[in-house]
């Protein structure tokens, strides 16, 4: 007699699908995801001594400038006395009876207050108050402008690398050509073109002369009106590496296997586009966005300068040149929080999209 083979149930052997279940052809876990706590605790510490270090290095690097805050002050109002001076000093931290150790002791004591000190640039007003309102204005810029560019580079970049070899393919070079140019030469070409010949936006400033700053109609059109013109400098001087490096990283996944094993599978190229190839390609790009998102704080000083924008980026310039300790660390304190604020949240969204790296570094 022939020896009848057990029947084994179709659920007991659940099929595997590599392409359905990542970039490889492992086993597949129905288990629920587990929170990554050990990624997550060492990312913490990571980030925590980052900080610190930021933050030490903050204090000590305008120390070894040569003259300080009340040094420029004095040189600007020579009637002011000594005692008046040395007031001044004791007030912003420069009191030379303390060592610098004991000025980074009552450095951190007022940090961890969240007194950031007051800026003699702008009256002994305090250093949160003067960051707080120029931070709205790069935020609202050079934000909107680079998730614009980065949004329109991403898919742009994703479209033309799967068309490779197409016509597509011009749109690489004339990005990347504009990119190129230094973008104070940008900003003056938009600006005699747009602003002077055609007369269609405002040359400078964020809002025209006159209008008050409060939740009108009038006084945000003035905003969007003065800032379209420079967030579309920023959008061109930057789209051409979004593009390019989301073009070339497609180039590198299109080879892959699951990709192929996709194709012959029959999957429409829409979903083999954006939900595997891109979704792969995209990953490289997640940590330089990071990066730019970090940096926005930061603002364009360039930028601000060429189109007289009111943003951070001025104010750190202005700080530095009038050597406002107080005022240089309060902006230096905010780009590396904004940076390693970005860093973190990248990384996690990193570990969601590839849970290779959680699963590697955990």
């Amino acid at each position: 007699m022939t020896a009848v083979e057990p029947h084994v149930p179709e659920t007991a052997l659940p099929e595997t699908d590599a392409v359905a279940s990542g970039t490889t052809a492992t086993a597949v876990s129905s288990r629920h995801a587990r929170v990554p706590w050990r990624f997550l605790a060492n990312r913490a510490a990571f980030y925590l001594f980052t900080l610190w270090a930021a933050i030490t290095i903050n204090f000590f690097l305008p120390r070894m400038m040569k003259g300080d805050a009340v040094t420029q002050y004095l040189a600007r109002n020579r009637n002011v006395s000594p005692e008046a001076a040395d007031a001044l000093r004791a007030l912003l931290g420069l009191d030379t009876d303390k060592t610098l150790i004991q000025q980074y002791i009552d450095y951190w004591a007022l940090l961890l207050r969240g007194d950031l000190g007051v800026s003699l640039l702008h009256g002994l007003r305090p250093v949160t108050e003067v960051i707080s309102q120029a931070l709205p204005w790069t935020i609202g810029l050079v934000g909107f402008a680079t998730i614009v560019s980065f949004a329109i580079g991403t898919i742009g970049g994703a479209i033309v690398g799967w068309r490779r070899g197409s016509r597509l393919d011009v749109f690489v070079p004339i990005t990347t050509f504009l990119s190129t140019i230094p973008y104070f030469w940008l900003g003056l070409l938009a600006i005699a073109l747009f602003s002077v010949n055609l007369r269609w936006f405002p040359i400078g400033k964020a809002y025209g002369v006159g209008i008050r700053p409060e939740w009108t109609f009038e006084f945000i059109g003035q905003v969007i009106h003065h800032g379209a013109l420079p967030a579309l400098t920023i959008v061109i001087a930057s789209l051409g590496g979004w593009m390019l490096g989301m073009r070339n990283m497609m180039l590198t996944v299109l080879d892959e296997d699951y990709i192929m094993v996709a194709q012959a599978k029959g999957m429409p190229n829409r979903r083999v586009l954006w939900r595997y190839a891109a979704r792969n390609a995209v990953l490289p790009q997640i940590q330089s966005f990071a990066l730019s998102i970090g940096f926005i704080v930061g603002g364009t000083i360039v930028m601000e300068m060429v189109f007289s924008y009111p943003g951070v980026g001025k104010l750190l310039l202005d700080a530095t040149n009038a050597k406002d300790y107080a005022l240089m660390q309060g902006v230096f304190l905010v780009i590396t929080l904004s940076v390693l604020i970005a860093n973190l949240l990248a990384d996690l969204a990193y570990a969601f999209l590839d849970p290779r790296t959680r699963q590697t570094e955990a």
